[in-house]
């Protein structure tokens, strides 16, 4: 069996991630669970070749993986600096390519029993907002300028929200979209827009200098992959004042965390004026988590919406984010809702159980 077929199984498992480590056997997250991929099977000592961005066709063997094994497997995949970080006992983020099965973003690590990886699957075909089921109002907050936020916890499926603003924005609009990745994960083909992704690490060495850089690339929208650090929030925050749509995302669970935490990694004498900039620059916040649909055939992303009313923005400058949510609750003539009404709404619908 070869690194394709566990691949392979990971999808028909319908897997988000699969997971390779030394000494234990493959497993795969199914519907948020870690367990083992069926296959029963490891990598063989010897490896075969493999080129960076193409399907990997290692052999296998029994369980369990091997240290020599797995660091032969994944060599490979990387580009020269990436396997000189790797080597060098860092953590290593790319992605490659399989055809038929689609990309995968791996991130690959030094732990106790030698090496390990964990590989996202990433689908060839991007979603659209209506198969997402994001909220109605999403459309109409792709049409402003400033800073739309898609916010929830790991593996709650953020990039393909952004994925699927990025399509709807290249089939309705004209219009040139910078995407800032780590690695690039869904790969868009120009429609009516001029789409221009670039990879932190590839083609940048970070996401503040590529932030910088986009701004002298005549962007209309910038998509930044996540924003990290104070000097990409107070980058993106000026992108989003100076007239361009600037999509990110964040690891926030609601509208208000997210607030406070752009906020929160500013110094104290600054959060005043961080305030005023977010309650001008803010066009929205879209929190998502991930449920069990009834069939358990899979699982559906349910969104929390925030709208950025002129109430809401009062709230932001004067720092009373607690206040948000009642907002939020009593604001669906805006478009807004809670994660609770959120949930209410989906069980209704019956998208979860």
């Amino acid at each position: 069996m070869t690194l394709n077929e566990l691949l392979t199984q990971a999808v028909r498992q319908h897997a988000s991630d699969l997971h390779l480590s030394a000494g234990l056997p493959p497993m795969a997250r199914v519907l948020g669970a870690l367990v083992p991929l069926g296959c029963g099977a490891a990598l063989a000592d010897s490896a075969t070749t493999v080129q960076p961005h193409t399907s990997p066709s290692p052999r296998i063997r029994t369980a369990p993986l091997t240290h020599e094994a797995l660091h032969a497997l994944l060599t490979p995949l990387m580009d020269a600096p990436a396997q000189a970080r790797f080597a060098q006992g860092y953590e290593v983020d790319f992605a490659f390519a399989v055809p038929e099965l689609g990309r995968f973003r791996a991130n690959a690590f030094m732990q106790q029993h030698g090496c390990g990886a964990v590989m996202r699957h990433i689908p060839s075909d991007t979603p659209t907002l209506a198969a997402l089921h994001t909220p109605r109002v999403l459309p109409d907050l792709l049409k402003q300028v400033g800073l739309l936020l898609v916010t929830g916890p790991t593996g709650s499926g953020k990039s393909t929200t952004l994925a699927a603003m990025v399509q709807h924005l290249n089939t309705s609009t004209q219009q040139h979209i910078v995407t800032l990745e780590d690695p690039i994960e869904f790969v868009h083909t120009s429609n009516q827009c001029l789409i221009t992704q670039r990879e932190i690490g590839t083609h940048s060495h970070s996401f503040a200098h590529a932030l910088r850089a986009a701004l002298r690339e005549d962007p209309d929208v910038i998509l930044v992959g996540e924003l990290r650090d104070l000097e990409t929030i107070r980058l993106a925050l000026t992108a989003a004042e100076t007239g361009h749509l600037v999509l990110a995302s964040l690891h926030t669970r609601s509208a208000a965390a997210t607030v406070e935490r752009m906020v929160d990694v500013f110094d104290a004498h600054e959060k005043a004026l961080v305030r005023t900039q977010l309650s001008d620059a803010l066009v929205g916040v879209v929190s998502q988590t991930l449920c069990p649909r009834p069939t358990e055939d899979g699982r559906v992303a349910v969104f929390e919406t925030l709208v950025a009313t002129p109430a809401i923005r009062h709230l932001i400058r004067e720092g009373k984010t607690a206040q948000m949510q009642s907002t939020q609750q009593t604001g669906a003539a805006h478009g807004m809702q809670s994660m609770a009404q959120a949930l209410q709404d989906a069980r209704h619908q019956g998208l979860i159980a």
